[in-house]
């Protein structure tokens, strides 16, 4: 093979990764609107965040059976069972609940500025549980962003008139980026070993024993929009479980340095898929932040690595 069909196959394989990794991130990005559509407003309510949470976990339990069947994956061994629980804990029940119940109260919008800290929470959380080291530039960007996120928070509460302070939803979304950043982590940890897509397809097999039992007893009592059960199926195949195997599949292909910067347009898709799915406006002030937000997850991750020896980095 000549050196330039060579060079043309590797750039097939990363654009190839590049837009898996944007399907990926897509996918992701639509997460935030549908559970909105799915659990309703408190004015308005649909299935219950709690419905929610154990029903898409079921159905990515029920998918990931086939797939870990067809692919015959072996068992997990007993060193891979914790960080399998953490991350169950993490991004099958903490993440989805916190942000099903923040979702009745706040718009998907709202939801992206705050949740839009998911990376630089994710590598600080890198940072402690696995203890990989990072420049102090990194610890600054993440401060800066987390404090961004604190200004938009209280500025919002005191347009609706709750005065200066955190409000009970922000909590809950910073709760959900929290359990998030955790579950991806200790996932990360047997990545290596199990291979990703098998990773997220034990985590949801693991849930069924709560998951299926979940659902039969918070199965609404009340009829309830189709839109709603649509929702639920969306985040049940797609954001539970296809998503990820579009993400890793691209992060391999694309590299992962370069795939995941796409997670950089994520919060701003999600607002703009609001507007259609659920009638919300754009404001200024949530496009001001959500960029000011995102400039510092990008400068925050190029810092998340130790300034290697020797070089002029």
């Amino acid at each position: 093979m000549t050196p330039s069909l060579t060079i043309d196959a590797q750039h097939r394989q990363e654009t190839r990764g590049l837009w898996l990794g944007f399907v990926g991130v897509f996918v992701f990005a639509l997460t935030l609107p549908m559970t909105r559509l799915a659990t309703g407003t408190a004015d308005a309510p649909m299935l219950s965040p709690w419905f929610v949470t154990w029903g898409r976990a079921a159905l990515a339990g029920c998918l990931s059976i086939i797939y870990l069947l067809a692919t015959r994956s072996p068992l997990p061994r007993p060193e891979h069972r914790g960080p399998l629980a953490l991350s169950l804990l993490g991004n099958a029940i903490g993440y989805p609940l916190l942000l099903g119940w923040a979702l009745r109260e706040v718009t998907a919008s709202h939801a992206a500025v705050i949740t839009a800290l998911l990376p630089l929470a994710t590598a600080a959380a890198a940072a402690w549980l696995m203890h990989q080291r990072a420049r102090l530039g990194f610890w600054l960007f993440a401060a800066l962003g987390s404090a961004l996120v604190a200004v938009y928070s209280l500025l919002r509460a005191h347009q609706q008139g709750h005065g200066f302070g955190l409000s009970h939803a922000d909590l809950l979304l910073l709760g959900a980026v929290l359990a998030a950043s955790v579950g991806y982590v200790a996932g990360a940890k047997v990545t290596p070993t199990l291979g990703a897509e098998r990773v997220i397809s034990w985590v949801c097999v693991m849930a069924l024993p709560l998951t299926l039992p979940g659902a039969w007893l918070t199965w609404p009592e009340q009829p309830v929009a189709l839109s709603a059960w649509l929702a639920l199926g969306y985040v049940g195949v797609f954001s539970m479980w296809a998503g990820f195997f579009a993400w890793f599949r691209g992060l391999a292909l694309g590299g992962a340095l370069r795939v995941s910067q796409m997670q950089l347009l994520q919060p701003f898709i999600s607002m703009v898929a609001a507007v259609p799915l659920l009638g919300e406006s754009l404001d200024g002030m949530t496009l001001v932040f959500a960029l000011g937000v995102v400039a510092t997850v990008f400068m925050g991750r190029r810092m998340a690595a130790p300034k290697r020896k020797g070089s002029g980095e």
